[in-house]
This record gives structure tokens, C-alpha cells and sequence, in this order.
């Protein structure tokens, strides 16, 4: 089978297309064809690694998401059945076959059934992006631990940098679980993908006075933060918050201190909490995938330009290149053809 690898860390010169075999599935395990193969910043960066030239053995498939076809399932498996279409999460987490290849073998829960009227390049874009914002809109202490429909009427939530990936799931499962939908944006262009997603309010930080309108629309400030840049926001959100609110952290840059004020947030009682997807316990990961599959079902998750989030392909053969697309942080998603399948 065709498959893209990296035997040492460095730039997407190291991924190379290689013929790897086809992997059996054991006791407990499912092999997925793989139709289409979502790329995310962590997998440029687990490839970049520390130190370019480092040696990586085994060599790593990279992709942690993808959508395909069960093409096998080993013993015990009675959840899933072969020509079924599903999507998978984290593929390549301390395991080295992802999902940049074209038959992938993993264990029986991390493969997740697709409704038929959901696409692959839906499935394919679930994953890192979807399982992230749902453990940030389910941090906050007064929140339910999954998300359904109505499980936050009541609630404002705000999504900062709305035209990403995670921003933007964030945004339709926070508006799907009846949320008060708040995002901000850097461009006229994001604003429109925004809106496109279902957020009820779009603010351009660039020309609005977010605190301001923020305060317009809910008085007393929203309950979480879904913060994808907190050495930027923190003075922001610390000020927008509610008292007992949560600011879900999910990434940051590459400084490993961030400007808290340390008496505002003890006396409006801020919650911090930082979402590492991989690292999860069981149980809220289990949540999560739950909860994007009932949204999935409802037809509440979508990809594409119409649904603010344009999907930008590559061949698999040209995995190096949409690794460079990701890199240079071009908006939408990046989806990676691995194989042809007429019902995508």
C-alpha cells in the first residue's frame, strides 16, 4: 500500500511516499481504508520534532484524523462491520501509523461510524479540531460533561479566532447545545466564515471595541472563553469573564508563561484550564467523541466554504506540500486524498 513516512525530524522534506504492507487486523482491531486524511498543526510539529536530523524509529505515518471505509475487523469486534464508512481519531498518538496512508489498523473505539448523509471530508475533519472544543466548552464547573442539545441554553460562550479549525467547531457545537455564540475575528473575509459557521455575534478585534460589545451583549460577561491565543487575550478575558467562568486554553505560542492577574482572578474565581485532546481522561474523551457524533447525526457539524470552513486538498503524494499549507497557517482545513471513493 502507498503511504507517506519520516525516519528523521525536520522539515516536510523528510515526509517521503513509500510501499508499506497491509496491516492485519488483530483481536479488538479495525482496518479502515483510508479515503481522506485530515491534517492539523500537530502533525507538522510532532514531525519538525525539537531538533531537525533527530532519527525516528520506528519511521511514523503521520495524520491523527481521517475517514474511510472498514475494510476489516479483527476478533471481538461486533460495533462496527466491513463497508461501513467511519471516521478515526487520533491515529498516530504514541502509535506510528497514522492516517496518511492507505489502510490503517486501529483499536475498535477509536474508529467512530459516519452517518450516511455525513461526508468523509466531514469525518476527516472531526477528530483533533472537534474532540478539542468539546472538552473546552464542557470545562467550566457549572457546565454539563457532554454536550447535547439545550445542555448550555443559558450560557454565553466566546470563540476566539472563529475562522480556525477548532473556532470553528467550537462555534457549531457550542450553538448546537443552545448556547449565546460570541467570536472574534481578524479580517472582514473571517468574519463572513464565521457567520457562515452559526455564531450569533462576530466581532473584528481589529476594529471593534470587543469589551465594549462584548458587555452589549451579555451584561454580565460570558461564562467560557474558548481561547486559542491567551498571551494576546488574557488581559481581555479576565475582564469578560464572569465570575466562576472558565478560559479553556487549547494553545499557545511557543512562550510557556502567560500574563495572569493573579488578584482580578481570585476574586471573580476565573477557572484556567488547558485542553491537551491526547491527554484527556477516558471518560471526557469517550464524552466527546459521544457528543460530535450525536452533533454529526443532527447535521449539526459541517465543513466547506458554504459552512465556513473551506477545505483545501492535496494528493497523497503531495503530503509535503499540504504540510507547508498548514505551516503557513491557511485558513479552512486541509484535507489529504489518500484514495478515490465515489461517496465521499
Amino acid at each position: 500500500m502507498r503511504a507517506i513516512q519520516y525516519t528523521k525530524n525536520g522539515g516536510p522534506e523528510v515526509l517521503e511516499l513509500v510501499d508499506r504492507p497491509i496491516p492485519a487486523a488483530g483481536a479488538g482491531e479495525v482496518r479502515v481504508r483510508i479515503v481522506v486524511s485530515g491534517l492539523n498543526p500537530t502533525d507538522w510539529k510532532s514531525r519538525a520534532g525539537s531538533a531537525a536530523g533527530t532519527p525516528v524509529d520506528p519511521s511514523q505515518v503521520p495524520g491523527q484524523d481521517g475517514a474511510g471505509i472498514v475494510d476489516a475487523v479483527g476478533d471481538g469486534v461486533d460495533s462496527l462491520t466491513v463497508g461501513q464508512r467511519v471516521w478515526i481519531w487520533d491515529s498516530a498518538f504514541k502509535r506510528p501509523n497514522g492516517t496518511s496512508q492507505e489502510f490503517v489498523t486501529l483499536p475498535a473505539r477509536q474508529v467512530v461510524g459516519l452517518p450516511d448523509a455525513a461526508s468523509l471530508d466531514l469525518g476527516a475533519s472531526l477528530g483533533i479540531p472537534a474532540l478539542t472544543a468539546h472538552r473546552a466548552l464542557t470545562a467550566n464547573e457549572h457546565g454539563p460533561a457532554q454536550l447535547s442539545p439545550g445542555a448550555l441554553s443559558g450560557h454565553t460562550v466566546l470563540v476566539a479566532g472563529g475562522a480556525g479549525a477548532v473556532g470553528h467547531a467550537a462555534i457549531e457545537l457550542a450553538r448546537w447545545a443552545g448556547a449565546v455564540v460570541i467570536t472574534t475575528v481578524s479580517s472582514a473575509d473571517k468574519a463572513d466564515l464565521a457567520s457562515a459557521a452559526g455564531a450569533h455575534h462576530v466581532l473584528n478585534y481589529r476594529e471593534d471595541n470587543v469589551s465594549a460589545r462584548v458587555f452589549e451583549i451579555s451584561p454580565t460577561g460570558v461564562d467560557t472563553i474558548v481561547e486559542v491565543n491567551p498571551r494576546a487575550n488574557m488581559a481581555l478575558d479576565e475582564d469578560i469573564i464572569k465570575p466562576g467562568g472558565t478560559v479553556s486554553i487549547y494553545v499557545s505560542d511557543d512562550e510557556d508563561t502567560l500574563p495572569i492577574s493573579a488578584r482580578l482572578s481570585m476574586t471573580k474565581n476565573i477557572r484556567y484550564q488547558f485542553i491537551l485532546t491526547y491527554t484527556v481522561t477516558a471518560e471526557q474523551k469517550q464524552h466527546a467523541v459521544d457528543a460530535v457524533s450525536a452533533a454529526v447525526a443532527d447535521g449539526a457539524l459541517k465543513v466547506g466554504a458554504d459552512a465556513g470552513l473551506p477545505l483545501t486538498r492535496f494528493p497523497l503524494e503531495q503530503t509535503a506540500d499540504a504540510h507547508r499549507a498548514v505551516e503557513a497557517n491557511v485558513v479552512g482545513k486541509v484535507l489529504i486524498e489518500v484514495s478515490q471513493e465515489a461517496a465521499r
